[in-house]
């Protein structure tokens, strides 16, 4: 069930899918995924799929996690990270593998404390989780070389392209239910370029916390 080949097993699908960069698959073969899904939920962990993790949130495909990670450091690995929407900590924890700092923000609090009980377990210690709303980001760590939005909005708050500093990038979901793409937006002296890249299906981006 959580056995090295069945690890294995995920990796060769993601290359299988396209993926390439060998620091991101290094990180999904270390981060024991087993540990940020529900116990019940425990042998279906290596599936290249997203499970449930209550509260009507997700635990993303590991391909969709994978490539988003992917984007992010195509360009030279980011100092600091910022990721909207925490969830299980998953995410945040293939981060931590490869970035010096990640700053996540969950607006569930039940999420939040789950979260970073499972990052510890991982024994991982340069990701700091903070229960608020991710439309708001985090200013007091701006500007950030990275942000990662694992919920898709409708558009990318304002308040995020404004921490996004110069030369950095954001990975995210936009878009309404049924027709959302990831986008990629780099910040340069000049200003804002976008590209598109996939459809993807993410549960929506919420304003306030709960």
């Amino acid at each position: 069930m959580t056995s090295r080949r069945t690890r294995d097993r995920l990796i060769n699908a993601l290359i299988e899918q396209g993926i390439r960069d060998e620091r991101v698959l290094d990180a999904l073969r270390e981060i024991p995924r087993h540990l940020f899904v529900d116990e019940a939920l425990e042998s279906r962990a290596y599936d290249n799929t997203p499970l449930p993790i209550g509260h009507g949130q997700t635990i993303s495909q590991p391909w969709v996690v994978a490539r988003m990670s992917e984007l992010l450091l195509e360009h030279g690995v980011p100092e600091r990270v910022l990721e909207i929407g925490t969830g299980s900590g998953y995410q945040a924890a293939i981060l931590a593998k490869l970035v010096p700092q990640v700053y996540s923000i969950e607006r569930i609090g039940a999420l939040v404390h789950q979260a970073r009980q499972r990052l510890r377990a991982a024994q991982l210690f340069n990701v700091q989780v903070r229960h608020g709303d991710g439309y708001q980001g985090w200013p007091e760590y701006a500007p950030y070389a990275g942000i990662m939005l694992t919920a898709a909005p409708h558009q990318v708050p304002t308040a995020l392209l404004e921490q996004l500093g110069v030369g950095g990038r954001l990975v995210a979901p936009v878009g309404g239910a049924g027709a959302q793409t990831l986008i990629v937006i780099d910040r340069t002296a000049e200003g804002l370029t976008q590209q598109r890249v996939a459809g993807v299906s993410f549960v929506p981006m919420l304003e306030g916390r709960q």
